[in-house]
């Protein structure tokens, strides 16, 4: 691979492919996949289960490769390797990496930084928490596209939800836990396109009066605006991301993707209908409205309550891509703009998305009313793979050492503590939500969705065997709605009088997923550190063992809280660590060896 890597950079000097359409993302073969024998566990023939063996060869490639577009928002509309990131030096940190794996990619910043409490020098290294398989010269979940004579890049599920182990190989559905996802954004020429994703009071407030009459529409400050997104999304802990247009800071754990036995889906539980008990609609949420803010417009005013044109315009006004950057004094509005240079005409934004069945509504199946698809496909064909391929992973082993004895005490100690009343079953969930004034833990994620039911429309689908393109008049199906579905989904969407929930999570892969809770505010490192700004805003990893500890230890979660609080950086992302108070230790009548015991029991309860 090394050597394609020089010939296309040969090639590109001379001009060879200005041309050409070159695209290349990476799927490991069967035996760079560690837990492969997890993948085959779960397989099974129904549509609400583990999905065909068919449906799971796409959803393997989909997983790995699929951006359905989303190289343009990020390369020519958000600039993200524009900045100190840049694909040249990309590249050059994955030669240096002569075919070893890396969990996290150090790339040399091209130039300085600087946004709300962290500062980079030119030339400092950038960890960015990019996974690399051994062998490949490309991060997992990374998808290089050469288009019209320019490079871009795209990202795909694997970005997030695969990682690489110390031996170079991947763990697919393993959450990506040092991810640096805010601060690569913020480093981007025009993080203002994830304005929604801030604690912004008003747009209005970035407005400054025109005093002149050639301009059509007044936009925010992009200087003022610019940096002030920066500032937000820089606070974002490593492996979570604000995935909510809400207007408030609020990042979530990148999720692990274990997710048969695991409904509903959304750490608020807004993924409970339709294809695969609703993953297909929360995989659906994730690529149609985060991969591309774009797509938000036509909900932008009744919604979000910005113009259309403003919203648009706020975006555009700094794109990277010239031909994607709006001039205010142009004499034409956003809109229309857009449309001129729109490379997927009549869909909102720029990826690969077809109108849901209740567009230009929102419904539970579609947070955007929009629905990722690709030409030559059936309309939920791809996600629909995706979920199947991501119900066939199990974890894997632990890894731990075997202690049969310690295995069944900590056993013991599960149904004792009464952890059973939640976590019971095949998949030790309750396949329920816990409404948040009795989880009692950071509410601001739980009614993100509270202002879509201002939109909404009841969720009906496409059949089946609907093409894309879609056809002129395609057939659709109502989905019915129990009265405890309808309460259910009340909760997970905080429609209705509900303040919002969150989900009962398995407790498979524990060992790969803390730090804990929605907010990932439960961390603590091997040396003890507390809270997340001494631990993931350091570089420290959450040790599986300490942070659980600390999620079911009284005393050791007070410290950890005031911890997070300590710290205004991390306090204003609204991640604290509170709630879920179910103690495990003296207070409750549990010796210190019985706490040992159920950690134990938790961090291999996966294991096959």
């Amino acid at each position: 691979m090394k050597w394609a890597v020089g010939i296309f950079c040969v090639l590109l000097g001379i001009g060879v492919i200005r041309f050409m359409t070159i695209e290349y993302a990476y799927t490991p073969p069967d035996e760079k996949i560690v837990n492969l024998e997890g993948n085959q566990m779960f397989t099974g023939t129904s549509l609400a289960e583990g999905g065909t063996d068919k449906q799971i060869k796409l959803g393997r490639k989909e997983f790995f490769e699929e951006t359905f577009g989303n190289e343009v928002f990020f390369t020519d509309i958000m600039g993200l390797f524009n900045g100190p990131f840049t694909l040249g030096n990309i590249t050059k940190a994955l030669i240096k990496l002569n075919g070893e794996g890396t969990s996290n990619l150090k790339v040399e910043a091209a130039k300085s930084f600087q946004a709300g409490n962290i500062t980079i020098k030119k030339g400092d290294l950038i960890d960015t928490g990019l996974d690399v398989a051994k062998g490949s010269y490309i991060p997992l979940g990374m998808k290089f596209v050469y288009d019209q004579g320019s490079p871009k890049i795209g990202l795909s599920c694997a970005a997030c939800h695969a990682t690489v182990t110390e031996k170079g190989t991947v763990r697919a559905g393993a959450p990506n836990t040092d991810l640096n996802i805010g601060l690569t954004l913020a480093m981007a020429s025009n993080t203002a396109a994830y304005f929604t994703h801030t604690e912004m009071h008003n747009i209005k407030d970035f407005i400054e009066k025109n005093t002149g009459s050639d301009q059509i529409i007044s936009l925010p400050n992009k200087q003022k605006l610019e940096k002030f997104v920066d500032s937000e999304v820089v606070k974002w802990p490593r492996g979570s991301n604000d995935t909510t247009i809400d207007f408030k800071n609020n990042p979530v754990q990148v999720p692990d993707a274990y997710t048969k036995g695991d409904h509903p889906y959304g750490w608020s539980g807004q993924g409970q209908i339709g294809p695969f008990k609703g993953l297909s609609a929360a995989i659906n949420n994730a690529h149609s409205q985060n991969m591309d803010t774009l797509s938000q417009s036509e909900i932008s005013r009744p919604v979000l309550n910005i113009d259309k044109d403003l919203y648009l315009g706020t975006i555009l006004q700094n794109a990277a891509n010239k031909k994607y950057r709006y001039d205010h004094r142009s004499g034409i509005k956003p809109s229309h703009f857009f449309v001129k240079v729109d490379p997927t005409p009549g869909i909102p934004g720029v990826l690969r998305l077809v109108q849901s069945a209740t567009y230009p509504k929102i419904s539970y199946l579609s947070s955007v009313g929009l629905l990722p698809s690709s030409p030559g496909y059936k309309a939920w064909e791809q996600i629909n793979a995706m979920s199947a391929y991501m119900n066939s992973l199990s974890p894997g082993s632990s890894e731990l050492k075997i202690d049969t004895s310690l295995m069944e005490e900590g056993k013991t100690v599960f149904a004792k503590a009464n952890c059973i009343s939640c976590h019971a079953g095949d998949y030790l969930t309750s396949n329920r939500l816990i409404g948040v004034n009795e989880i009692k833990t950071e509410p601001s994620r739980a009614k993100a969705f509270k202002k879509t039911e201002l939109y909404f429309s009841k969720p009906k689908m496409y059949k089946e065997d609907t093409p894309v393109p879609l056809p002129k008049n395609p057939k659709t199906v109502e989905i019915k709605l129990t009265s405890s579905q309808k309460k259910m989904l009340d909760l997970g969407w905080a429609h209705g009088n509900s303040r919002g929930g969150y989900k009962v999570p398995s407790l498979y892969g524990l060992n790969q997923s803390a730090p804990y809770l929605h907010d990932g505010g439960v961390s603590v490192g091997s040396g003890r550190e507390l809270g997340i700004s001494n631990t993931l805003n350091k570089g420290v990893k959450a040790d599986p063992f300490n942070s659980l500890q600390a999620l079911i230890d009284s005393g050791l979660r007070k410290q950890v809280v005031e911890a997070n609080l300590s710290s205004p950086a991390v306090k204003s992302a609204h991640v604290t660590g509170q709630g879920h108070e179910y103690w495990v230790d003296e207070s409750t009548g549990f010796t210190n060896e019985q706490q040992k015991a159920l950690i134990y029991y938790l961090l291999r309860v996966s294991d096959k």
